[in-house]
């Protein structure tokens, strides 16, 4: 079933409250990643509000819940103000983020957060880790596990060798309850994915493995929507979704820069128009 008018409009405005947190989360932390966690806001907005996964903030060990494993683990701000957004903690929180004792530390770490399902930061173990998951389930349920379990991954991060490793693994074992999320902002830390290390033609690779590919504007809530209904339509492969996205998405003077992979707003300047692009 397609998104209504209403709920589009209840989802960028949500998106748009997630990303002016990662901001001032940043602003606050002087330090962080801006580029990814802020082209990442629509994904998680749609996976988290209203509920693309199946989860309960109240019991986030819930049996019965999606995971999520995050495996590109810096853009870790985007993932702890949805979640704040959601309910899992409160919103006051954010402002710890990177402090010295806080649970939201600058990649993930479930011994200080339990709410999250991984440890990550380590580029290329995320998607392992989610094949492992399934596999689980799979021992513990046989065939008919009926939960999904996404793994979101960087572009750049596909640099490393493991991801493809698991990709194989998962294509000869057909785990139909696993959807990859690329974010394909074409940008890594020291440049742009094709200048580095090109990764195209990036659906061919996946399909390749084995995996049913799909892609989508990372950024339209509609065909987010329809990319996450056709991957679990899939039950015989896993699906990967390349999500075409936009660094820094909402800052126009960051997007596409890949400068902003790395680094927060710090100076006088930067953070005004950080302000400026997002409090209106």
């Amino acid at each position: 079933m397609s998104l209504t008018d209403e709920q589009v409009k209840k989802l960028e405005k949500k998106a748009h409250d997630i990303r002016v947190s990662i901001i001032e989360m940043l602003i606050e932390a002087k330090s962080g990643h801006t580029a990814g966690p802020l082209d990442m806001a629509d994904i998680f907005t749609y996976l988290y509000c209203p509920a693309g996964m199946k989860y309960d903030a109240k019991k986030p060990d819930w049996p019965e819940r999606d995971r999520l494993v995050l495996s590109n683990g810096h853009i870790c701000p985007v993932l702890y103000a949805t979640m704040a957004h959601s309910g899992y903690f409160p919103m006051e929180r954010l402002k710890t983020l990177r402090k010295l004792g806080s649970p939201l530390q600058g990649h993930p770490h479930r011994e200080w957060l339990p709410a999250l399902e991984t440890s990550s930061g380590p580029l290329g173990c995320g998607l392992s880790q989610a094949v492992g998951m399934v596999l689980a389930d799979r021992i513990d349920n046989g065939r008919t596990a009926s939960r999904r379990i996404f793994a979101l991954l960087g572009d750049g991060e596909l640099d490393e060798g493991n991801n493809w490793e698991a990709a194989m693994l998962a294509g000869k074992e057909k785990l139909g309850p696993l959807i990859a999320i690329v974010d394909r902002n074409n940008i890594q830390i020291d440049g742009f994915t094709e200048d580095i290390m090109p990764l195209e033609p990036l659906a061919d690779k996946w399909r390749a493995f084995g995996w049913h590919v799909t892609e989508c504007d990372g950024h339209n809530f509609r065909d987010i929507d329809r990319a996450v209904g056709e991957a679990r339509a899939v039950f015989d492969k896993p699906s990967v979704i390349l999500a075409r996205t936009i660094a820094s998405k909402g800052v126009p003077e960051f997007e596409r820069h890949f400068e902003w992979h790395g680094k927060p707003p710090t100076t006088p300047e930067e953070i005004a128009v950080a302000r400026k692009a997002l409090h209106n």
